[in-house]
């Protein structure tokens, strides 16, 4: 197998979506038992008295679909969009209904796959 350069290798990932992009990133972390979180910064000595707790910012949303709303057909394809179900198993999801669909997701991926979603015509939350 020819080694592919850096670029090569950006050059794949920008084709990807962030849903595929961050199964990759899972699937990465399980094969090689490594984490992908970033980097914290240590607090320098001329800090003076104790800190105050930093408020936990959520970072891991879930996609539940509440209710498929009167288009089905489409809101069953985005579903296939957004993750890698086959038909039966989407119009299992979203007849269902309240199921999440996407789970543990950023932000940015929670609110584009819940956009997607309400264009088809169902009802989502995002948690």
């Amino acid at each position: 197998m020819a080694k592919l350069s850096q670029e090569d290798l950006l050059a794949q990932f920008e084709e990807l979506t962030l849903i595929e992009l961050a199964e990759f990133v899972k699937a990465f972390e399980e094969k090689f038992d490594v984490t992908a979180a970033a980097a914290v910064a240590v607090a320098g000595p001329g800090q003076a008295g104790p800190a105050a707790p930093a408020e936990e910012e959520k970072d891991e949303f879930d996609v539940i679909l509440t209710a498929a709303g009167d288009k089905k057909i489409q809101v069953i394809k985005v579903v296939r969009e957004l993750t890698s179900l086959g038909l039966k198993e989407a119009k299992d999801l979203v007849d269902g209904a309240p199921k999440p669909v996407l789970e543990k997701v950023a932000k940015d991926a929670a609110d584009k796959a819940a956009e997607s979603l309400k264009g088809a015509g169902a009802s989502v939350e995002v948690k």
